[in-house]
């Protein structure tokens, strides 16, 4: 793992924030496995700090579910389910969809969502430069780039329909699915043809403010993570 400073310049916030960050880096390369555990003690030692920033940044990353913690043992990466990952992937569809309901004027087009304003332009601007760096990582099967552009992608995209509460929801569901993603994807020699890269198609649709279109893209991103996930496992 990279190194982190704990020198007095850093708050105690910042370093507790710092290795909360770094830890989800690793989970989601795939470098800590599902179910490998850990203590307190071994995170302060290998990162140079005091415990309790540590332990401060364990207890945020198992609200965030993705660890497990245990009184007596410390903590250890959660291991994911098929059947979490369709659950994850219902709970983000229905929040999506009913965006979509709540943007759309009587003739369901997203009304609630301007791109000829010029800051809307240039934030979906902004979205489209991280779904093309998306596309091409996903088209290179380089993963962990990946999952990188398509995090910030949809934590973007979301923002624009104006709800900071939904944003982190989702931000939350999405950083999940892809613990879950990854750890079935770690089996595969080469991922080139295996990732989902469709994410311009769906700042078009709703550039043109097309509610069927972009319904279309992200049921077509969901069914492609569903059936890889329940794929590998039987693999």
């Amino acid at each position: 793992m990279p190194g982190i400073s704990g020198n007095g310049a850093v708050t105690r916030s910042t370093l507790r924030q710092q290795i909360a960050d770094a830890l989800r880096d690793e989970v989601l390369a795939g470098r800590m496995e599902p179910g490998r555990e850990f203590t307190v003690k071994e995170i302060a030692d290998q990162y140079g700090v005091s415990a309790t920033p540590v332990r401060e940044a364990l207890v945020d990353l198992a609200a965030q579910g993705l660890l497990d913690a245990d009184q007596h043992r410390g903590f250890r990466v959660h291991e994911y389910s098929v059947d979490d990952f369709r659950g994850m992937i219902e709970a983000r569809t229905l929040v999506i969809d009913g965006m979509f309901r709540a943007l759309a004027d009587a003739h369901g087009r997203l009304a609630g969502l301007r791109p000829e304003e010029p800051r809307v332009a240039a934030a979906l601007a902004g979205v489209r430069r991280r779904g093309e760096e998306a596309q091409r990582s996903a088209l290179a099967g380089e993963l962990t780039v990946l999952i990188g552009y398509d995090l910030r992608f949809w934590r973007e995209l979301i923002t624009l329909f104006g709800n900071p509460h939904l944003t982190a929801f989702l931000h939350r569901i999405r950083v999940q699915t892809w613990v879950c993603v990854v750890q079935q994807l770690r089996r595969l020699p080469d991922l080139r043809g295996e990732l989902w890269a469709e994410h311009t198609d769906l700042v078009d649709a709703l550039v043109r403010r097309d509610t069927d279109a972009a319904r279309a893209v992200v049921a077509s991103y969901n069914a492609h993570s569903l059936a890889l996930v329940e794929r590998l496992p039987a693999g």
